[in-house]
């Protein structure tokens, strides 16, 4: 039997969590042992541990920050990293007829993994731009806003009353155009990828989507790329209610070149997506 990998791979605040969650369910093998729910995804992030560890240690060995969130590169690999992905790779595939795993890091590795699994199909997801910087933005600044609110009982109250929404203003104005530069580069990386691939290698597709057509995309799967899957709905798993509203960041986005940026990167990557 020929072993099949799927890659599973977006941006940060993609639904990539959500679409893997639902992967699971339907029997694919996404990791051992997985990150366990925490800050912006209570239901668990389902990211293979092993392949995040190396992804980490990669970016910090190359002085690229860990989460993620950079528009930097991996100049080169060296035969090591290499050679370590490569050993956690044949494990997978000795224990595996089928398997995956999801990290949106793995948007920054997407040449190596290529090389590596050169046989591998491709799940995209992709979210909208405004959806994707306005998640970041809510996400990153309630850290600020839980330590402040775990303190005593006159300095949340001062807090509340009078810094909170100054403190997010500046914040939202200091990340939003970072976050946008994040998401340009990371699907700059995904169509450039696709671009290489055959057509059949890969399938782009959003979690909107998936409420409506997971059958759909179910049976591509299945009968595309002949994964053994058993069909599990996705609106089981999919809570309305946990996704926040947009933030309305562009009025913090001093160069607008920027947004006319990403308005034609989403264009031209729907174009790539799942249809009849």
């Amino acid at each position: 039997m020929q072993k099949r990998v799927l890659i599973i791979t977006g941006m940060h605040r993609s639904g990539t969590s959500l679409i893997t969650q639902w992967l699971t369910k339907c029997g694919l093998q996404t990791g051992e042992r997985l990150v366990p729910g925490g800050n912006g995804n209570i239901e668990g992030h389902f990211e293979d541990i092993e392949f995040l560890k190396m992804h980490e240690e990669i970016l910090a060995d190359h002085n690229l920050p860990t989460s993620g969130l950079t528009v930097g590169h991996v100049a080169q690999f060296t035969v090591y990293e290499k050679e370590k992905l490569r050993s956690v790779i044949k494990v997978k595939q000795q224990l595996y007829d089928q398997w995956g795993w999801k990290d949106p890091r793995t948007c920054l590795f997407l040449d190596v993994y290529k090389e590596l699994l050169p046989d591998a199909c491709y799940l995209v997801i992709l979210r909208d731009y405004q959806s994707v910087v306005s998640s970041l933005l809510r996400r990153e600044f309630k850290w600020v806003d839980n330590k402040y609110m775990a303190r005593k009982y006159f300095s949340r109250l001062v807090w509340q009353q009078f810094r909170r929404s100054r403190r997010m203003v500046k914040f939202y104005n200091d990340q939003a155009t970072e976050y946008l530069k994040v998401w340009i580069a990371y699907n700059q990386d995904i169509l450039k990828c696709i671009k290489t691939l055959s057509r059949d290698a890969y399938v782009v597709v959003n979690y909107s989507m998936l409420k409506n057509e997971d059958a759909q995309v179910f049976e591509y799967l299945r009968d595309k790329w002949n994964l053994a899957l058993k069909y599990s709905r996705f609106k089981d798993i999919f809570k309305e209610n946990l996704i926040g509203p947009d933030v309305a960041f562009e009025q913090y986005i001093k160069d607008k070149t920027l947004i006319a940026q990403a308005v034609a990167l989403q264009d031209e990557l729907k174009g790539y997506m799942l249809t009849d």
